[in-house]
């Protein structure tokens, strides 16, 4: 399974460095330089379809073909500026070829991710898909992903009928979590679920 780290931004100057909007927990240990970050796949700059030529498309060694996002980026340097992300690739020299870059995701492996330290921590690639019970075993549906709001992740539940729901990931309301049952128990209170 692919894991979202990050998403590529505007260009910063004019040396190909460009912003990144952070989406881990570990930026410094994701975007330490020399480390190989997938693109997310069939990813490619909106400004330049596959096979076009149009006035945007950025060229790329070649007058006339257009630049294409490639499927790895290995990552130069990397700093923070004024709480952004910035971060230089290797063979992003300029940049036109670094607005190329926007909107890209970037993208690591689940099995190359450690597993938390702390029991009473995953991470959202785990909790995807599992059950939502309540403590009496009624059925709610299941995790469709996790939002990360400022005051508390919210595990967006699908319904059986369709509907989704919030719910706070704090343990008042989420008492627990059983990743070997393949469920999470729930014990909302009146009227969460009808939001």
């Amino acid at each position: 399974m692919q894991l979202v780290v990050g998403r590529i931004g505007k260009p910063h100057g004019v040396r190909g460095e460009v912003t990144v909007e952070v989406r881990t927990d570990e930026p410094e240990a994701r975007f330490a330089p020399g480390t190989v970050l997938r693109t997310e796949p069939g990813a490619r700059p909106p400004s330049a379809p596959a096979h076009s030529t149009e006035p945007g498309a950025v060229p790329a060694d070649e007058p006339g073909v257009p630049f294409r996002v490639p499927a790895e980026l290995t990552i130069e340097e990397s700093r923070f500026h004024q709480g952004r992300m910035l971060i230089a690739f290797d063979g992003i020299l300029d940049r036109n070829t670094a607005e190329a870059l926007r909107g890209t995701l970037l993208v690591v492996d689940s099995a190359d991710v450690d597993p938390p330290d702390d029991p009473e921590e995953f991470h959202d690639h785990q909790l995807v898909g599992l059950a939502v019970v309540t403590p009496a075993g009624e059925r709610l549906g299941e995790v469709a992903r996790i939002d990360h709001a400022p005051s508390s992740d919210l595990l967006v539940l699908r319904r059986p009928e369709g509907r989704t729901a919030l719910i706070p990931f704090v343990r008042a309301i989420v008492p627990e979590v059983d990743l070997a049952g393949g469920r999470v128990i729930v014990d909302p209170p009146a009227g969460l679920l009808d939001l």
